[in-house]
């Protein structure tokens, strides 16, 4: 058993973060010892799920949700897979805008390092848009589809 400063440290949550969820009800069976919380294996695994379901873009009243459906039981099974799905197409979706954008910015940075050994722009243009070096073409072509 855990206190809540141990899991604040744990997981490098505020202890208000920490209360706030208990008081959403995303720990239903948090131990309480004289008034303080005491997180078990449980709420350690729940607190994962929670801060991987935030990292995806969920909102709290949808991870209440979720935690509800858990404590349904079986029955909410098909609900709670479907709802990871959705999640993990979002993810998806989202690192596909970034490896957009991380392309962008690692052609931007060779662009301007050949200009810096050239001394102007005109080489990097005279490439564009497509004799440029193969590893550059990739990010350059990636980065404005």
């Amino acid at each position: 058993m855990y206190t809540i400063g141990q899991v604040s440290e744990m997981f490098d949550l505020p202890i208000s973060t920490l209360r706030y969820y208990d008081k959403e009800g995303l720990f239903p069976t948090i131990e309480r010892k004289n008034g303080i919380r005491k997180f078990g294996e449980t709420e350690l695994e729940a607190l994962r799920v929670i801060e991987c379901l935030k990292a995806s873009g969920l909102e709290i009243k949808d991870i209440k949700l979720f935690m509800q459906w858990c404590t349904e039981g079986p029955e909410t099974y098909a609900q709670r897979k479907e709802l990871f799905e959705r999640r993990r197409e979002a993810v998806q979706e989202e690192m596909a805008r970034l490896q957009k954008t991380l392309a962008m910015l690692e052609f931007k940075c060779w662009y301007y390092d050949t200009a810096i050994a050239e001394g102007s722009e005109d080489a990097p243009q005279s490439m564009m848009p497509d004799k440029l070096p193969p590893n550059i073409q990739k990010l350059y072509d990636l980065a404005h589809s």
